[in-house]
């Protein structure tokens, strides 16, 4: 897939801009305030990822504003019929299209139908939703990140000189109600699956994490540890909140890290990546996707159709590549200005920065 640059998105953006001089509205508890005929973004929570608050919802209030159309950005706080209220406000107050990041299938299936009956259109935003009537998918590339966290993990076996047929490979998947966790396991499998099948390594424990929650992942991986004695060689961890339960765990029964993948490159992630316990985790520039979702609202909101790249289970797709980060290149997220140094590079772990 050909990458694609931030200036081009910017650009997308841009190019998609209406004339239209309207105040901004960005509320995070309501969306009655929307104005006629506005975009309405609807975020799933603040535990599964620091990204929706830190991330999404500024690029998304910024992209809006840039071009002076109105939109209403909310958060349902991992509550599906939260979400669905908050719709059911935009659709009220005129909203014409709608971003939907999706926390369950059939509940983001409903809010699409009542967009779609008032004649509007609605965008799948980083969580496809299948069987669902969206005109675009705009996210990254979802089977690429799991492939990138399974090299990841093996690249530091192999380092360790733990690449070997003894050794066991264990897996913590994402949120079982989030396709986008089904998407990050099918590059797991893509990667991993033929080295179980021909003996390279061993197939482990592996669990979907309920909402993504460092809470549900720590019991679980525990049971995981009970159950091989303590004999795992490699975890495929599908976020960094994951990836962090997973170290407290390793860290609290006295044992040393292990390779380790994650995701979302988040405060927390990189931190566990300078110090040793996490081998890496996938860079995703959430602005490119935000302003991407963006455009495509702008070119739905004017009657035109968006930019696509791609097509995921027979859905026009719009996808942006992702990239792995580990301990040799992490400084990157402070060139591209994603991270802070001076968050990252705190307390304890200002020894480990470069």
């Amino acid at each position: 897939m050909k990458a694609v640059s931030r200036r081009s998105l910017t650009l997308l953006v841009g190019v998609a801009a209406a004339a239209i001089a309207v105040m901004v509205v960005a509320s995070g508890a309501t969306a009655r305030t929307a104005q006629k005929g506005s975009v309405c973004v609807l975020l799933p929570d603040t535990v599964s990822s620091v990204r929706w608050e830190q991330f999404d919802k500024p690029a998304f209030i910024n992209a809006f504003k840039k071009v002076g159309i109105p939109a209403t950005v909310v958060n349902a706080l991992n509550s599906p019929q939260k979400q669905l209220a908050q719709a059911e406000q935009c659709i009220s107050a005129g909203a014409k299209v709608g971003i939907i990041t999706s926390l369950d299938t059939g509940t983001s299936i409903a809010i699409q139908k009542k967009f779609t009956a008032v004649g509007g259109k609605t965008i799948d935003y980083d969580r496809q939703i299948i069987g669902g009537t969206g005109s675009v998918y705009i996210s990254f590339d979802n089977p690429g990140v799991g492939r990138q966290q399974a090299l990841g993990v093996l690249a530091g076996m192999k380092k360790n000189g733990t690449y070997k047929s003894t050794s066991t490979v264990a897996q913590l998947w994402g949120g079982p109600t989030d396709a986008n966790a089904f998407a990050f396991k099918s590059g797991n499998d893509a990667v991993l699956n033929p080295l179980f099948k021909a003996k390279k390594v061993k197939r482990g424990p592996a669990k979907f994490v309920p909402g993504w929650l460092a809470e549900k992942a720590q019991p679980l991986f525990e049971q995981m540890l009970l159950q091989t004695n303590n004999n795992i060689q490699g975890v495929i961890a599908a976020n960094d909140n994951i990836a962090g339960a997973v170290v407290a765990t390793l860290k609290a029964k006295g044992l040393k890290p292990i390779p380790l993948s994650g995701q979302d490159a988040s405060v927390a992630g990189v931190q566990n990546i300078i110090s040793g316990w996490q081998t890496m985790t996938v860079y995703k520039y959430v602005p490119d996707e935000a302003n991407a979702a963006a455009a495509a609202a702008i070119a739905l909101y004017k009657g035109k159709k968006p930019a696509v790249n791609a097509k995921s289970k027979g859905k026009p797709a719009y996808l942006i590549p992702t990239y792995s980060i580990t301990k040799a290149n992490y400084t990157r997220l402070f060139r591209d200005k994603f991270l802070k140094r001076s968050d990252v590079c705190s307390g304890d772990y200002k020894q480990y920065c470069k």
